[in-house]
């Protein structure tokens, strides 16, 4: 008899885009993501409902992504069937004309290096 799972169960990700491979709304990795509070008229999947629910206050389309465990094109797929449907809105990012501050980037890649 086999073990039980021990992690999620693995489902392949063309299977939870239902196969489509590019999203109908073209997003940045850094748009930001908002749910409108507008009910969705049709059924979601899974997937669809988690990302709707990360979305109560903005949230990136890498960070959603990355909470869902998918790729990035995958999750775009989905949240543009949300976008669709009118349950989130996506803004592009806001990049202001400031030049970077090289000690907050060190100190940011520092960081990332101890988590390494």
């Amino acid at each position: 008899m086999p073990a039980p799972q021990d992690g999620p169960l693995l489902i392949r990700p063309y299977t939870i885009s239902n196969g489509r491979t590019r999203p109908s709304t073209a997003f940045d990795l850094l748009s930001l993501i908002m749910a409108t509070g507008i009910e969705p008229d049709i059924p979601l999947g899974p997937e669809h409902t988690v990302a709707l629910g990360m979305c109560e206050g903005p949230m990136s389309v890498a960070e959603i992504a990355a909470h869902l465990r998918l790729p990035a094109v995958v999750a775009k797929v989905i949240l543009s069937d949300l976008v669709a449907c009118g349950a989130v809105t996506a803004h592009a990012p806001a990049f202001h004309d400031m030049p970077t501050d090289r000690s907050l980037l060190e100190a940011v890649l520092d960081g990332l290096r101890r988590q390494l």
